[in-house]
């Protein structure tokens, strides 16, 4: 990956439906040359996918959550996190270090659909113990990269 691909990536980080004329303009690439490298930073797993950025409020799904697990000693870890991948209201779901075993993000329209999800959790004989903290405002907007390279 070179500055010309860090560059094309920064572009579609803002706008993945910048074209790619657009795109070579900005890089000094004709077209094909810009779908080329997308192409190439696709298949090499750089770009892993293009998706679409939704307004939780005009989806209805306005209430952020961040819940830590701390799974039971008998739980079945593998089971879990195939539970975590297919649900529909989990965004995230990070393994960590610490007291806690996992940390998930999900969102959901309002705190009334909270508490039927980690009843779900704990009648699958996941979870030990949980903590639930809900986002109150998000200043920093999430994205895949910081442009700071951090």
């Amino acid at each position: 990956m070179d500055a010309i691909d860090a560059k094309i990536i920064d572009l579609l980080s803002a706008d993945a439906k910048r074209s790619l004329a657009d795109i070579g303009a900005s890089v000094g690439l004709s077209p094909s040359s810009v779908n080329e490298r997308v192409r190439r930073l696709t298949a090499s797993g750089v770009i892993r996918r293009f998706t679409v950025d939704l307004d939780p409020v005009q989806t209805g799904m306005q209430t952020l959550v961040f819940v830590w697990i701390a799974l039971r000693d008998d739980a079945d870890e593998e089971a879990f996190r195939a539970y975590a991948a297919a649900h529909p209201l989990i965004l995230e779901c990070h393994h960590v270090t610490g007291a806690w075993s996992y940390l998930i993000k999900l969102r959901v329209g309002d705190t009334t659909r909270i508490e039927p999800f980690l009843a779900d959790l704990k009648a699958r004989r996941f979870v030990g113990r949980s903590e639930t903290v809900i986002a109150l405002s998000s200043p920093v907007p999430g994205a895949l990269v910081r442009k700071d390279g951090a």
